[in-house]
C-alpha cells in the first residue's frame, strides 16, 4: 500500500474538505442512483431530510429522481449496515446484509424477546400478505395482523419488521405518497450468488473509505457495524486500492491518486452545507467525526441540533429547518460570528434548498 498519498495533510480542516469532495458534496454526480451506489448507503432515518442528503450530491437537485429510483427498485430503503435505516442500491443490498446483519440482528432480537413464541406464525402471516399484495405501508400490515389475531405495538411492529429486513425476508417495496412501504425481498431484488466473506469485507472498506475517506479503521467499523478485527482484515483485502497517511497519531485511509492539494479551497466564497445531522458527512464516522468542528466549538455532549450548517466544511451553526406552504425557513444558532461572505453562502445554499422543495427559502441568524 501507498502509504505517501496523504503527504501534506496537516490540519483536521484539510481532511474536512477532502471528506466534501469524496462524500459528493463538493463533486456533484448526475443522479441519485449514482449517489447510492457510489456512497454505499445513506443513512435514511428520515426520509424527507435524507432524501436531500442525496440530492444535494447531485448536479440539478429534483426529488423526482430518488422518487423513481426508489419506485423502479434501483435503490432500496431498508435496515442494513447499522440498526437504522439506509439507502442502498439494489445491487449491494444482498451482500451488504450477509456481510453485517449478523452483527446487527442481535440489537433487534434483544428487544423482541418477548415474541419469541410467535416469530414464526409472525413471519409467516407477514410474507403471505406481502406476496399477495405487496407495497403494504406499517399500518396496513398492522391491520392485516390484527384481522388474524396477532396485533402488535407500533414499536413491536417497528422491530419485527427491521428484524425481517435484516434477516433479508423483506425490504422497502414502492413508496406511497412519500409513505415507506414493505414488500418481499425477493421480489424486489434480483437473487445473487453469495459473496466470500473476505472478498464481501475487502469490497465494503474499499467502497467505504474510497467514498467517506480519508478515514479510520475505526470508522469502518462504525459505519458497518464490523469488529475492529474484521474491518482491519477488510483493509488488508483491499490493498490494491487504497492509499494511506499518518495523522493525529491514526491511519487515514481513502482513494488512491487523491492529495489535499486536489481538495484545497479555491479561493472563491466559500461552499456551504445546510444538512441534518444524520448526513453521512456527520454520521458516516465516529472515530474522526469532529474534523469538521476542528476550532471545538461545538459541544461533545448529547446531539442538541437536528441540523447543522456547514461553511468550508466546518460546522458553525446548529440548523432547524421549518416548511410551510410557501416557503422554507432555516434557522441557524451560530456557534461563533459568521462573515459576511458566510452568510451569503449559507443563503444561497438555502435557495437551491428551496428550489427542490418548490419552496421559497429564508434564512434567520438566532442568538446560540
Amino acid at each position: 500500500m501507498n502509504r505517501a498519498g496523504g503527504a501534506g495533510v496537516t490540519t483536521d480542516r484539510d481532511l474536512a474538505r477532502w471528506r466534501l469532495r469524496s462524500q459528493l458534496l463538493a463533486a456533484p454526480v448526475a443522479d441519485a442512483e449514482t449517489v447510492v451506489r457510489t456512497l454505499l448507503g445513506v443513512q435514511a432515518e428520515n426520509p424527507s431530510q435524507s432524501a436531500w442528503a442525496v440530492a444535494t450530491r447531485t448536479a440539478s437537485p429534483s426529488r423526482e429522481d430518488l422518487d423513481a429510483a426508489l419506485a423502479e427498485g434501483r435503490v432500496i430503503r431498508t435496515h442494513v449496515l447499522r440498526p437504522t435505516w439506509h439507502y442502498v442500491h439494489a445491487d449491494d443490498l444482498r451482500w451488504l446484509l450477509q456481510v453485517t446483519a449478523p452483527r446487527v440482528i442481535p440489537v433487534a432480537v434483544q428487544q423482541l424477546r418477548p415474541l419469541v413464541e410467535r416469530m414464526t406464525r409472525l413471519t409467516d402471516v407477514v410474507t403471505s400478505m406481502l406476496a399477495t399484495t405487496p407495497d403494504r405501508t406499517r399500518s396496513e400490515v398492522a391491520s392485516g395482523l390484527a384481522e388474524r389475531d396477532e396485533s402488535l405495538s407500533s414499536f413491536e411492529l417497528m422491530l419485527f419488521l427491521a428484524h425481517l429486513e435484516l434477516h433479508g425476508i423483506v425490504c422497502g417495496g414502492v413508496p406511497r405518497d412519500g409513505e415507506h412501504t414493505y414488500a418481499l425481498l425477493d421480489d424486489r431484488v434480483p437473487a445473487a450468488a453469495p459473496r466470500d466473506r473476505d472478498e464481501a469485507l475487502a469490497e465494503l472498506a474499499a467502497r467505504y473509505l474510497s467514498s467517506h475517506g480519508p478515514a479510520t479503521e475505526r470508522d469502518l467499523s462504525y459505519w458497518a457495524t464490523l469488529t475492529l478485527t474484521d474491518a482491519r482484515r477488510g483493509i488488508a483485502g483491499a490493498a490494491g486500492r487504497l492509499d494511506s497517511f499518518e495523522h493525529d497519531g491514526r491511519t487515514f485511509w481513502h482513494a488512491p491518486g487523491e492529495s489535499p492539494a486536489s481538495v484545497a479551497p479555491s479561493g472563491g466564497a466559500p461552499d456551504a452545507h445546510l444538512l441534518q445531522v444524520l448526513d453521512e458527512m456527520y454520521r458516516g464516522y465516529q472515530d474522526s467525526r469532529w474534523v469538521i468542528d476542528a476550532d471545538g466549538l461545538v459541544g461533545r455532549g448529547r446531539e442538541t441540533a437536528i441540523g447543522m450548517a456547514l461553511v468550508d466544511a466546518q460546522f458553525v451553526a446548529a440548523m432547524r429547518r421549518r416548511i410551510g406552504t410557501r416557503e422554507v425557513a432555516f434557522e441557524l444558532r451560530p456557534y461563533r460570528a459568521l462573515r459576511a461572505d458566510e452568510v451569503a453562502a449559507l443563503e444561497a445554499e438555502a435557495t437551491a434548498y428551496g428550489r427542490y422543495l418548490d419552496l421559497d427559502a429564508r434564512v434567520e441568524l438566532r442568538a446560540g
